[in-house]
């Protein structure tokens, strides 16, 4: 069965995707579709807004055969750290190619855009530290170095969200020299960071979730947007467990985190750099929200979502140590769910796939796998009574979702 594999966060799934999905299979020609979605906690350093359970079924019910959790370790990461653990999942299931959403729409452009940059890599990098001396962000300094070289027309604008990610995805399958054929298909309508509704039918994920905490998750303003099977499950959610999951509801363990915190044990977590944590320190002490903490803390240097990362790293108290990722590639295969199809695939593929397949975690023992068990806890903390045993229970009982 030919398997094409999609890297996705569907927070939460929308029309958009829906789209993507057919035109994924389209362009590969392919029975099954692989998903290797982050779990509860994301790459723009944010808890997602219904828990990575929820998400698969939504997944499943719109076309996807096969989720696999993307770690912590890894869907937490920069760029280039993310894609290099989400293309080792699809290769190691066995995918035939993987397809992604761009603002480009066309791999000869990133293909030469990835030699136009191996053959002027010295001088890039050059420029990236200069930009970087100046104060730019890491994103802004990269864009301004790649500039500099005064690439062709015809090669992909490494300034927008998706472009940016799919070059990583295809640096990564040569990298880890994978057998994966790299699609990509053009995005419909609305781009990664669109706040603002541009369709009556297409809309980012960053707006949907905007609509929904601005009017205190009314979800019906955003019906429009996507399936039935996705709006019935943010239903079901919210009456569930009382909240869409933000930073706002994690807030004061950050806060009770960094008052209990010394500047030296905070160099120690993940992405504290550069006096980070002094200034962390000072910021929190006069903030009574996440904005307001996030606003006080935000420089042109670091980027929010750098800062949100960094904000995860310390909630879950991840370490320098822990994401110290060698070979940056993934040592499991977690899977979340599968439709009667995927669960064929598996059962033809098993002997064959690249690493092992988990299904429960309970007698498990894995670096990656601590860390998505140490966040999963995390995660259930921003819900209330109930919901929080509701959640941590699903993390180490919950069998794979199927739907038939």
């Amino acid at each position: 069965m030919n398997a094409v594999g999609v890297i996705v966060e569907y927070n939460p799934f929308h029309n958009g995707h829906a789209f993507h999905l057919e035109e994924a299979r389209k362009a590969a020609k392919a029975e099954i579709v692989i998903a290797v979605m982050s779990g509860n906690f994301l790459q723009r350093g944010e808890p997602a807004i219904v828990s990575k359970w929820k998400r698969t079924e939504m997944a499943l019910k719109a076309g996807v055969d096969i989720v696999f959790e993307l770690p912590y370790a890894f869907a937490t990461q920069q760029a280039d750290t993310f894609a290099s653990g989400a293309v080792s999942i699809l290769e190691a299931a066995g995918c035939r190619s993987l397809c992604f959403g761009s603002e480009a729409g066309n791999m000869d452009s990133f293909q030469r855009t990835l030699l136009f940059l191996k053959n002027n890599n010295e001088h890039y990098q050059n420029q990236v530290k200069f930009h970087l001396q100046k104060g730019n962000s890491y994103p802004k300094a990269s864009s301004l170095a790649f500039d500099d070289l005064s690439p062709d027309e015809g090669m992909i604008d490494l300034s927008k969200p998706n472009n940016i990610l799919g070059y990583q995805y295809l640096m990564a399958a040569q990298k880890q020299k994978a057998s994966l054929e790299v699609l990509t298909v053009t995005r419909k309508d609305a781009a990664y960071h669109d706040e603002h509704f541009a369709s009556e039918s297409i809309a980012s994920a960053t707006s949907i979730r905007k609509a929904l905490f601005s009017h205190n998750g009314q979800i019906s303003d955003v019906q429009h947007y996507m399936p039935e099977t996705t709006y019935n499950s943010l239903l079901k959610y919210k009456e569930e467990f009382g909240l869409f999951h933000e930073w706002e509801q994690y807030f004061s363990y950050l806060k009770f985190r960094l008052l209990h915190t010394t500047p030296n044990e905070l160099k120690n977590i993940y992405e504290v750099e550069e006096g980070l944590e002094n200034r962390m320190l000072l910021a929190v002490q006069g903030a009574f929200s996440f904005r307001q903490f996030m606003e006080k803390l935000k420089t042109k240097r670091y980027t929010w979502t750098r800062l949100q990362r960094a904000c995860v790293h310390i909630l879950t108290n991840t370490t320098k140590d822990e994401l110290s990722l060698k070979d940056e590639k993934a040592s499991y295969l977690r899977l979340l769910g599968m439709t009667s199809n995927g669960r064929e695939y598996l059962n033809q593929n098993k002997s064959r796939l690249a690493l092992p397949l988990i299904s429960r975690v309970s007698s498990q023992q894995n670096r990656q796998l601590m860390l998505d068990i140490r966040a999963s806890r995390v995660y259930a903390m921003g819900a209330a009574g109930k919901g929080q045993a509701q959640l941590l229970e699903k993390e180490f009982k919950q069998p794979p979702i199927m739907i038939k």
